[in-house]
């Protein structure tokens, strides 16, 4: 699957527009972790616990999103953003959409 945050891929045409396609997830750490983070607020830097679980939560929102695009046939996914929101205290929902497409080489 190609994925790109374009509206092209260079050396290929797209032969089929099918639609919007996206993946979400809401992932939390554990409580032991958002202790360990809240201690990090203290001194400041990366939280690090957090910084995974937005990593691992785009990950797997990414992998919905291509299983959605390769049921309907999709080869490519175009013009893919990512949103993030809070959906309530230590909780994120990561939102990933774009264009399915099929492409063929030039």
């Amino acid at each position: 699957m190609i994925i790109v945050n374009i509206d092209y891929v260079p050396g290929y045409k797209v032969t089929k527009v099918h639609g919007m396609v996206k993946g979400n997830i809401v992932q939390s750490k554990h409580i032991g972790k958002d202790i360990v983070a809240g201690f990090r607020t203290l001194v400041g830097g990366e939280i690090k616990e957090y910084t995974e679980m937005l990593t691992d939560s785009r990950q797997k929102a990414t992998a919905h999103m291509v299983r959605e695009a390769e049921k309907i046939g999709a080869n490519a996914i175009l013009n893919v953003r990512y949103m993030t929101s809070q959906i309530m205290q230590n909780a994120s929902e990561i939102l990933v959409y774009g264009t399915a497409v099929t492409l063929e080489k030039d």
